[in-house]
């Protein structure tokens, strides 16, 4: 007889929703996934991450960089936020937000906003915020997986997701 796997998942409470909360919003870096053209497999770097006014992750990203390229013909993505602290590295907290990256044009409404909200964050990028080779995207997820630490695994879905993004 084949026992299905119980699911080591918590229920989505309060508190785990202010945790997500605190390490998305105080993230000042993230982990970024995205897909490399070329071959299809996931690619990670290290970028700088700001919120905007919607609770949307920003990011200020360089035309010339491989995750870039890969967001212009994919765009699904995933960010991992979360440090880890001493002692053992699994023991921290930390969240990967999964959903997609859309550029901020120029023309854009949302641009001037945007950008202001990202400067906030990260004063020293206005020395090239503004070099015709980077652009903003913003952030939308779709889904998140939440791990608070050691035999506490949490799945937030978009509705949960509303409550963390603000």
């Amino acid at each position: 007889m084949r026992r299905e796997p119980q699911s080591v998942l918590q229920p989505v409470d309060e508190k785990a929703l202010e945790l997500a909360r605190k390490l998305v919003h105080n993230a000042p870096f993230a982990a970024l996934a995205t897909l490399e053209p070329a071959t299809g497999y996931p690619q990670a770097s290290r970028i700088a991450l700001a919120i905007d006014d919607a609770g949307s992750p920003v990011m200020l990203l360089s035309e010339l960089s491989g995750h870039t390229q890969a967001l212009l013909l994919d765009p699904r993505a995933s960010l991992l936020c979360g440090e880890p602290g001493e002692g053992d590295p699994l023991a921290h907290p930390r969240i990967t937000l999964i959903g997609q990256s859309h550029r901020i044009g120029r023309e854009a409404t949302a641009f001037a906003a945007v950008r202001e909200a990202y400067l906030r964050r990260h004063p020293k990028s206005a020395l090239y915020a503004d070099f015709g080779d980077f652009a903003f995207w913003v952030f939308c997820a779709e889904r998140a997986s939440l791990n608070a630490g050691f035999g506490r695994a949490y799945q937030l879905s978009k509705t949960d997701l509303a409550k963390v993004l603000f």
